[in-house]
């Protein structure tokens, strides 16, 4: 069967690698794009590397244009995607990859982001530990995905594994990343332009502000079964001369008795059988060149006896793993799709 697909904010960043994805697709095929300002203009003129869409303009953002689709992928700013799927009942399936569907608590959206609260869709990260099972037993079947935040699904799966298995505290968590500024989108910036970013690294959203730290509090608290009281973290990103990727740092305490054979393990019983999520061998650190271009994260684990703190470091490239990649998995499952189609670990290097 093959699933006709329309993907709004497709002259983007998110939605351009959406767009490549699923360009790949066996199984999908890409029939509308739509746009805001940039309605009625080539796809390619905003999305030159995607030569064999050259067919396609870019057209009206309008619940009319995206109805009539088997699957609609909404890639818009945060807050601005509510006021479409509202009107999208009879697709079958709907993926948001912005912020509108992920938060379960109205006061965490309102503390965060503010504006009009939408229910929550199933969260599309498959590898996260939620109540001893994978997130990806409640995407089968799902009609309604929400794409995960790039930054936060990093720092989830970073550390659900030792908060699941009770190895490590969550009430200490303290996150530092480096990022590339396409997880920032397309608009045009002052603090994003090449001559504020070149040569220099600028932390941002600095002292418990930015937007994904109540998706993380939310997605560590799902893994350890308990409320997102418990779970404190310290949140910092900071922006690199780099066109996409992330490197997550991520420390957090040892709980008492608990050995390195045991830390150990609770990363390698989580991710030892995953495609996409893949520990390395001990004394291996990922770096962010090695997951460009593909859907993979991959997991460094130090034990700090000195310290008596766990350190992770994680790389994904935000607009695959991050984003887009995670939105086509998800899309993969709830269809009953092989997991990995059109998704591949192999990224580009130089």
């Amino acid at each position: 069967m093959t699933y006709s697909v329309a993907v709004s904010g497709a002259s983007g960043y998110a939605g351009g690698e959406i767009l490549r994805l699923l360009a790949a697709h066996p199984d999908i095929e890409i029939r509308t794009v739509t746009a805001h300002s940039n309605a009625g203009q080539p796809l390619v003129q905003h999305q030159p590397h995607l030569r064999s869409l050259a067919h396609l303009t870019l057209q009206d953002t309008t619940p009319d244009i995206l109805a009539g689709h088997d699957i609609v992928v909404l890639a818009l700013p945060h807050g601005q995607s509510g006021q479409y799927t509202d009107a999208l009942g009879d697709v079958p399936l709907v993926i948001d990859a912005g912020a509108d569907h992920r938060l379960t608590s109205r006061d965490a959206w309102d503390a965060f982001y503010g504006g009009t609260f939408h229910d929550p869709w199933t969260y599309g990260v498959p590898e996260l530990l939620v109540d001893g099972e994978k997130q990806r037993e409640h995407l089968r079947g799902a009609t309604r995905i929400a794409a995960p935040g790039c930054n936060a699904s990093t720092v989830s799966l970073s550390l659900a594994p030792g908060v699941a298995a009770g190895v490590i505290d969550p009430g200490d968590i303290v996150s530092v990343l480096a990022v590339g500024p396409s997880g920032a989108g397309k608009s045009l910036k002052t603090n994003l332009l090449a001559s504020e970013v070149l040569g220099t690294a600028n932390p941002y959203a600095v002292g418990g502000t930015h937007r994904h730290i109540p998706e993380i509090r939310q997605a560590l608290a799902a893994a350890s079964g308990a409320e997102g009281e418990g779970i404190r973290i310290s949140f910092t990103p900071v922006i690199v001369p780099m066109s996409r990727g992330i490197l997550a740092t991520s420390t957090a305490p040892i709980v008492a008795g608990v050995s390195d054979a045991d830390i150990r393990a609770a990363w390698q019983n989580a991710y030892g059988d995953e495609t996409f999520v893949q520990l390395l061998p001990e004394g291996v650190f990922p770096r962010t060149a090695d997951v460009l271009g593909a859907n993979t994260a991959l997991i460094g684990l130090a034990i700090d006896r000195a310290a008596n703190r766990v350190t992770v470091v994680t790389a994904v490239d935000n607009l695959v793993k991050g984003t887009a990649g995670a939105a086509i998995q998800s899309m993969n499952i709830a269809l009953g799709l092989p997991e990995d189609r059109a998704l591949s670990v192999n990224g580009v290097a130089p």
